[in-house]
């Protein structure tokens, strides 16, 4: 039998260099978990929250700070097509052809169309629904027809799928390389002037104060986050940002622990693009930042998460600004 026996043996090695390699692999993720646990717990839930108005779901430049992309957002009211003011608030168009004009664009295509394809389906050829017509001026009429319907399809398609391509191919047009005049800290790596890139948006120049305040505006973010002060917060973030902010501080509250974020010191920073829309501005940074984050057990104060050693986090904040109001938090992107 020493056949049953080497198959035994064979069966007994691969058994045990699967399990070892599944240890490997346990070892190596248990790790990563728990870094990306220590990670969520930081204001704004370690993702991407919040709405840059018109600019949503375009990839904000990089930046010497920030080389890379932005991630697209994972929360946020705003829909595509829609500004940050309109979010959530238009009315769904009802399909490719909805709308009062694309509704009358949609029944004239349709009929016609229908009327050729049925014409071919019961033998009077593409253009014998329509009565016969077989002229050239009605071969060029029911073609320019059908290619019309294409286009507008292939058009509706794309925008279904506007934020995975946009993110996917915003960088393209981005201007890469450092911005002039970079350095550490808001006063020199925010210098300059911004300026919107969509000719449809007014261009804004962004100021020394406004710059303090992007930095200001940074830590007392994380303070008040850390105390779990959601009147302070309502006073530093937009509504939509709080209400995120809230979610979190609820999910804490329901784990029984509170996420301390401390030692909150800007190391570098630089302004990816500012822009005005309408009567509110924006503005969209890259923030290179030291922190101690580290998530407490609400009873025995001991750290679950995250450590009493500073660590460094690179995120891109977009602020926005409205008539008699400063500057509020409008959106923290992580990037990639």
């Amino acid at each position: 039998m020493p056949g049953i026996w080497e198959t035994h043996m064979n069966f007994s090695l691969r058994s045990r260099s699967l399990l070892k390699t599944i240890a490997v692999v346990l070892a190596l993720a248990l790790p990563t978990a728990l870094a990306i646990s220590s990670a969520d717990a930081r204001v704004g839930g370690g993702g991407s929250s919040g709405s840059r108005g018109a600019r949503t779901f375009a990839a904000p430049p990089s930046t010497s700070t920030a080389p890379g992309s932005a991630s697209q957002f994972n929360r946020t009211y705003t829909q595509p097509g829609a500004g940050m003011n309109s979010a959530a608030s238009a009315p769904a168009r009802g399909g490719l052809f909805g709308g009062r004009a694309g509704g009358i664009m949609g029944g004239l295509a349709a009929g016609f169309l229908g009327a050729g394809l049925l014409g071919m389906l019961f033998g009077g050829g593409l253009f014998g629904g329509l009565g016969g017509l077989s002229s050239i001026i009605g071969l060029i009429i029911q073609i320019a027809l059908v290619v019309l319907v294409v286009r507008l399809a292939m058009s509706w398609w794309q925008r279904r799928h506007t934020p995975q391509a946009a993110y996917a191919n915003a960088d393209a047009g981005a201007a890469p390389g450092p911005q002039p005049n970079q350095r550490g800290g808001l006063g020199g790596g925010l210098g300059g002037f911004g300026f919107g890139a969509n000719p449809n948006n007014a261009p804004l120049e962004i100021k020394p104060d406004d710059y303090e305040a992007f930095e200001r505006l940074l830590g007392d973010v994380q303070t008040a986050w850390s105390n779990e002060d959601v009147a302070k917060l309502h006073t530093l973030a937009t509504p939509e940002m709080v209400s995120y902010f809230e979610q979190d501080l609820g999910q804490n509250r329901a784990k029984n622990v509170v996420n301390k974020v401390t030692n909150v010191k800007l190391l570098q920073g630089d302004l990816a693009e500012a822009w005005r829309e309408g009567e509110t501005d924006y503005a969209t940074v890259a923030l290179r930042f030291a922190l101690t984050d580290k998530t407490l057990d609400r009873n025995s104060g001991t750290v679950v998460a995250g450590s009493e050693q500073p660590g460094e986090v690179t995120e891109v904040w977009t602020f926005a600004r409205r008539p008699g109001s400063g500057w509020e938090l409008s959106a923290i992107q992580q990037t990639n």
